[in-house]
């Protein structure tokens, strides 16, 4: 499901007549819930969006990032590619030293491709996603180990 499905599935949750919905597809799963503070079918009520397996591995990253080991997180929703073309090599690996301002994964969004840069320098030391997976915006890509300066 790309990001213009999942605004036209909101769109038509929004206004049906019903509090709860749960979609799934081989990518994964959503599911969209009502709040129960506006009358149903009004369409003021707000919606939650939750992708399982996300969430968990947000968390997991955060737990890792209070760990004092930085994340490279999605700068925005889309889909993750390891590599510039399905038969090219990763832009990175585990052990992979990178470059501040280094290409480190593609996102796929609304059909455009966008690479995504690292914030530091340093060694990719677990990578959080697994290539072709939707990616939600803030979601941990990359544990990286920052070079240390002195």
């Amino acid at each position: 499901m790309d990001i213009s499905e999942l605004r036209e599935l909101v769109k038509l949750f929004e206004q049906a007549d019903i509090t709860e919905l749960e979609y799934e597809t081989e990518n994964g799963k959503i599911r969209l819930k009502k709040e129960l503070n506006a009358p149903v079918g009004s369409g003021s009520g707000q919606v939650t969006v939750a992708a399982t397996g996300a969430a968990q591995a947000m968390e997991e990253a955060r737990q890792r990032e209070s760990s004092g080991r930085p994340v490279i997180p999605a700068p925005m929703v889309g889909i993750f590619y390891r590599s510039p073309a399905p038969d090219a090599a990763p832009f990175v690996e585990v052990g992979s030293v990178i470059e501040e301002g280094q290409t480190v994964c593609i996102i796929e969004a609304m059909k455009l491709m966008n690479e995504i840069r690292s914030p530091q320098t340093g060694t990719i030391i677990e990578v959080l996603v697994e290539n072709g997976e939707p990616v939600e915006f803030g979601q941990p890509l990359f544990v990286i180990e920052p070079v240390q300066v002195g």
